[in-house]
């Protein structure tokens, strides 16, 4: 009944309402888009090509970002990622570079500069991967195609990721939630029923994979909702540290005094060690490659499964988790910010010695926290190992793991900001919903 009551007050909210039925409507547009077949190919043709994505674990990985528009050949075949990797990009550019430092300084003026090289390098990026999917697409589909249609159907694969862009920024502006992330929410759910379907047929008495039954199938979906509970509690997870503000007399009243918290998150790297160890873990397939026999140092990697791949895979994503964590979080700055404002830690002298202490407490808290991403990360290798399909493994843990529950935390966030707005209870009985510090799922 709480429920239906829940669902009723978010309707009974005009502006609500508007903007969760825009957003319905653009991620219509966008999964019809994912059926949109490039011009002049082949039933055929994306059959094959299905059938190596399948196969391929990386396939199948960009498949899944992209709502299975990959492996369909579609016009949105390239999906969000080539923004996403620039994104990333402008970000790291921004931690070395001065200048890229001073936008992020001007405030509005500056975010819409960083956002227009993002558009820029998001072009580029374009360019490069679109001609490497068709050839991709000619080599497993069998299939020619002449100058002058890799550069047209190069054009429509761009133009097919600068509108899913477009919509991300309308959900955004006008819809409920980080379009971007949300459409990168929208292409990994789509996935999931029919990876669901596949899993629970495969456990019926008669298919080929009866070992366990039913009774598997249940004890796995249990384990996905273990995973997904100790998901939200990694992203959820913060160490809140108390902060004074001395009082101040200007006239006849009294400022400050108040007594707050600095949270500080136990993964504050979110999914980038993630992201950055997998783009590292692709390096010793490109030296297997020159081995056509498959053995040797560098091909023992190539198999996602093994121990050695994981192990290193842990190692890096434990080591970027500690690299990014102390690029982004300045105990220096946050000390600095807090003299200026006469607040201080009680029993920690301002300036330097808070400093210390603030990266003392974040150097404690990021060690299990980059523990328990790693073992995230993994997961879904430990997955595969017991007799999980390819398919419904990835959800298990990793990068699509991560997103959903940090997109769907900070949707609801946002939808209880407005029922409490309008003086209404939260979707919660006790409690607020936490999302998460950046607005982001990358």
């Amino acid at each position: 009944m709480r429920f239906v009551q829940t669902l009723k007050n978010i309707w009974t909210i005009e502006e609500l309402r508007k903007r969760l039925l825009i957003t319905l409507f653009l991620v219509l547009i966008y999964r019809l888009g994912c059926y949109v077949v490039l011009p002049g190919i082949s039933t055929e043709a994306i059959r094959d090509l299905a059938n190596f994505t399948n196969k391929s674990g990386l396939m199948q990985l960009l498949d899944m970002f992209s709502g299975g528009a990959f492996s369909q050949a579609s016009i949105f075949a390239l999906g969000i990622m080539p923004y996403i990797t620039a994104s990333i990009v402008i970000q790291l550019l921004g931690m070395v570079l001065p200048s890229f430092q001073k936008m992020q300084r001007e405030g509005e003026s500056g975010r819409q500069k960083l956002n227009q090289y993002t558009r820029y390098l998001t072009v580029f990026i374009l360019v490069l991967q679109a001609p490497a999917y068709l050839a991709n697409l000619q080599h497993q589909a069998s299939i020619s195609l002449g100058f002058w249609n890799i550069v047209y159907l190069t054009v429509i694969l761009a133009a097919g990721s600068m509108f899913i862009m477009w919509l991300g920024e309308r959900i955004t502006d006008r819809g409920i939630g980080n379009g971007i992330s949300f459409i990168i929410l929208v292409g990994i759910i789509a996935r999931l029923p029919q990876a669901i379907l596949y899993e629970f047929t495969s456990r019926l008495p008669g298919s080929s994979g009866t070992e366990g039954g039913l009774v598997m199938f249940i004890i796995e979906v249990i384990l996905l909702f273990a995973v997904t509970v100790g998901a939200v509690m990694l992203v959820q997870g913060t160490r809140k540290i108390p902060v004074q503000y001395a009082k101040r007399i200007v006239g006849n009243r009294q400022y400050g005094g108040a007594r707050q918290y600095i949270p500080l998150k136990v993964n504050a790297a979110g999914v980038m060690p993630i992201i950055f160890a997998q783009a590292l873990m692709f390096i010793p397939l490109l030296f297997a490659g020159f081995n056509p026999d498959g053995t040797g140092f560098w091909a023992s990697f190539t198999n996602i499964n093994s121990f050695g791949y994981n192990l290193v895979y842990f190692i890096l994503i434990v080591a970027f988790t500690y690299f990014y964590t102390a690029i982004t979080v300045r105990p220096t700055q946050m000390a600095d910010d807090m003299k200026r404002n006469n607040g201080f830690i009680p029993g920690v002298k301002p300036g330097k010695k808070t400093a210390e202490y603030i990266d003392a407490v974040m150097s404690r808290i990021t060690l299990p926290g980059s523990i328990f991403l790693g073992i995230v990360a993994i997961l879904p290798a430990f997955a595969r190992m017991f007799g999980i399909s390819q398919n419904f493994a990835q959800f298990f843990g990793g990068t699509s793991l991560l997103i959903m529950v940090g997109v769907v935390l900070d949707t609801l966030q946002q939808i209880e900001a407005h029922l409490m707005m309008h003086h209404y209870d939260g979707l919660m009985k006790e409690g607020k919903i936490k999302g998460r510090t950046t607005g982001s799922a990358y």
